[in-house]
């Protein structure tokens, strides 16, 4: 569980609430059902345009597998477990034996495959850089999408100011044009507020955080690689 990212958002939504708070007494003024239909609504539809209806449930397994159960990787306790096989083979131990040492996935997946003896260790070792950097594109695609999602609230959040402006401007002749003016301008940039919301403080820190998880994933892994020639 990426419990210190979700501890990171907690504490964003906290610091908007007592914002918000502390800015009016009545937070019933910083919500507007249209504003919020057309940034969500907006952003769906980008969303759906830009990677296709069909692939969106990805986006949220991405989401879900990643960031919620995805954590930081902690290359030093690799590095341990690689010189402690190292040190047990070297001592006499099969290398079979040493398997369920392995903690992480692609160590042990390289020392079942040495294990086996079925393949050259040098052909062993050009399997793994393949699958290693198979894996790396993955997650740079995976993160990639994550982070331009972050480009849409904002812009259908302008969208939405200008609409009610557009709205505003419209109604200026009438009779109580001027009594309308601050009501309707506050309006119009609460959709502002919700674009920049959601990117800022959702979309983006998630995308900082799944492409931070990817480069220590890459360090890991060329970690193991490195170690796996020593074996």
């Amino acid at each position: 569980m990426n419990i210190f990212s979700l501890i990171g958002l907690i504490i964003s939504g906290v610091v908007l609430f007592v914002g918000l708070r502390l800015s009016s007494s009545d937070l019933k003024i910083f919500f507007d059902g249209p504003s919020l239909f057309i940034v969500l609504g907006g952003t769906f539809a980008a969303t759906s345009v830009a990677f296709q209806l069909n692939k969106i449930g990805g986006l949220f397994k991405i989401f879900f597998t990643q960031f919620l159960k995805g954590k930081m990787v902690d290359t030093s306790n690799v590095i341990k477990d690689i010189m402690k096989i190292c040190e047990s083979y070297r001592s006499g131990e099969s290398l079979e034996s040493l398997v369920p040492k392995a903690q992480d996935p692609f160590l042990k997946e390289a020392m079942e495959l040495i294990a086996d003896g079925i393949l050259e260790t040098e052909k062993v070792i050009q399997i793994l850089e393949q699958r290693a950097s198979k894996m790396s594109v993955l997650r740079s695609d995976d993160t990639k999408k994550i982070k331009s999602l972050g480009k849409f609230p904002p812009a259908f959040g302008m969208m939405g100011t200008t609409i009610g402006m557009i709205v505003l401007l419209a109604n200026l002749g009438g009779a109580d044009a001027m009594k309308m003016i601050g009501p309707a301008m506050g309006v119009c940039l609460i959709t502002t507020l919700y674009g920049v919301i959601i990117a800022n403080l959702v979309i983006i820190p998630i995308g900082e955080n799944l492409e931070e998880i990817s480069k220590q994933m890459d360090t890991k892994d060329e970690i193991i690689l490195e170690g796996v020639k020593h074996i």
